[in-house]
């Protein structure tokens, strides 16, 4: 019997709320973020983890802490993971979303924020954060997860958007119009090729969605 993956992108940082790309810029949770991160907490509540990964970036770390406090596992030792780190926008990072997409406009904003393949200035696609972060998924989770164990997966909006693509067997056109919003809660069992069997989807109160 398949065990439970939760996947969470973390709650709003300090750069969400200012509408910049933060990419590997390690920037903290919000006020707002904490709450957010309490109230996944929350709705997970009736769910026993046997195992937390985040990425490396203390906006992911923080808000598995929050989740886990909230549960009362604060027991549970994280494991932090490279390959769920967010997106590396390069020459992008620190600029001012809204101001980018007056200056590009709609097309070519979407493309950019959305796209598998789209190609960033001295960052990664889309498709680059999926290369890594879904062969570390189905090397460490899917494992996991086949003994029956719970896995909480905290990470960013691309490096989870990556592994939905992944579990839901969307295609590269199709990703595109999927977006991890904050506030976001994915519940899957797998089978042994880590392909979705069951989906559940929740959502918390969150002051905006900032993609």
């Amino acid at each position: 019997m398949s065990g439970t993956v939760v996947l969470l992108r973390h709650g709003e940082s300090q750069w969400n709320s200012l509408g910049k790309w933060t990419g590997w810029t390690d920037v903290d949770l919000t006020d707002a973020g904490v709450k957010e991160a309490q109230a996944m907490g929350e709705q997970l509540k009736d769910i026993h983890f046997d195992h937390v990964y985040t990425s490396k970036l203390q906006r992911a770390i923080h808000t598995a802490e929050n989740v886990l406090k909230t549960q009362g596992q604060t027991d549970l030792p994280l494991s932090e993971v490279a390959a769920i780190n967010e997106r590396d926008y390069g020459d992008y990072t620190g600029k001012n979303k809204w101001e980018v997409k007056a200056e590009v406009g709609d097309e070519k904003f979407n493309a950019i924020r959305r796209n598998f393949d789209e190609p960033i200035p001295n960052g990664e696609t889309l498709h680059m954060v999926y290369d890594r972060a879904v062969p570390w998924f189905k090397e460490t989770v899917v494992p996991e997860l086949e003994k029956g164990e719970n896995v909480l997966l905290v990470g960013h909006g691309n490096s989870m958007r990556s592994l939905v693509k992944y579990i839901e067997s969307i295609s590269d056109d199709g990703i595109s119009k999927f977006e991890m919003p904050l506030g976001m809660i994915l519940e899957y069992t797998v089978d042994d090729n880590g392909k979705m069997t069951s989906r559940k989807e929740l959502h918390v109160a969150t002051g905006a969605s900032k993609a």
